[in-house]
């Protein structure tokens, strides 16, 4: 059993059984059938964890490699760039809303705030 159980962490199953609590639970059942001494047991849960944890860096790293093959080199906006232009909109709207803002308009005539805009 413990051949097998090795068997599918190396196949990448490692991830499903990762998490602490399911290795020892695991590892207590072999103890208590003999197939595995407690000295062996804690071992064997630290094998297991770091299969876990490796299996998981691998997918993590595959899911970046696709994230960036369909981002491309597409240029996308950061969020310093959306806040400079939200801090640019309201100096424009600021500017607007003052009387005699209108471009030649008038005191404001034919302007619209946010207010007007659908």
């Amino acid at each position: 059993m413990k051949d097998m159980i090795n068997r599918a962490v190396s196949l990448g199953l490692g991830i499903a059984i990762a998490s602490k609590e399911q290795a020892e639970k695991l590892v207590d059942e072999l103890v208590r059938k003999g197939e595995m001494s407690r000295a062996e047991s804690f071992a064997f849960v630290d094998d297991l964890l770091k299969k876990g944890q490796e299996a998981q860096r691998k997918v993590e790293a595959v899911v970046q490699e696709r994230v960036q093959a369909a981002i491309g080199d597409k240029k996308w906006a950061t969020k310093e760039d959306i806040e400079r232009l939200e801090r640019r909109l309201d100096r424009l709207i600021a500017r607007l809303e003052k009387p005699g803002a209108g471009a030649g308009e008038g005191e404001g005539e034919g302007v619209k705030t946010e207010e007007d805009l659908p």
